[in-house]
């Protein structure tokens, strides 16, 4: 799959991002390990401690985890974290909104579940 860096959003943030794409794909394994923010940096001509801060990000969040002198790791569950904490943005940003540009328009949960049946 083809990266494009999006200069709308931090790059860290983007970095950050592929990985869990890479996680939820399947491409990164759990117990595998991830590109080295030196290898995220010149692959992307950035900063190397801009791909340590999306990296470090994950770290926090326990995706991934450090096995010193090594290098960076998927963390033992780290596919549901991150489903889960994708569906919950799912839910906030297109869920929410959605429902409620629906209520603006006089949109009922019927009309609105009929209109998602009618796409699916």
């Amino acid at each position: 799959m083809a990266f494009i860096m999006d200069d709308s959003r931090p790059i860290f943030i983007q970095i950050a991002e592929r990985i869990e794409d890479d996680i939820i794909e399947g491409l990164l394994a759990e117990e595998s390990q991830v590109l080295s923010t030196n290898q995220f940096a010149a692959f992307y001509k950035i900063n190397p401690a801009t791909a340590a801060k999306g990296v470090n990000m994950l770290v926090d969040e326990g995706i991934l985890y450090k096995k010193r002198g090594i290098g960076m790791f998927v963390a033992e569950g780290a596919r549901m974290k991150v489903m889960d904490k994708r569906k919950e943005r799912f839910y906030e940003e297109y869920v929410v909104a959605m429902v409620r540009e629906a209520e603006k328009l006089g949109i009922t949960t019927e009309q609105l579940t009929e209109m998602i049946r009618k796409r699916g």
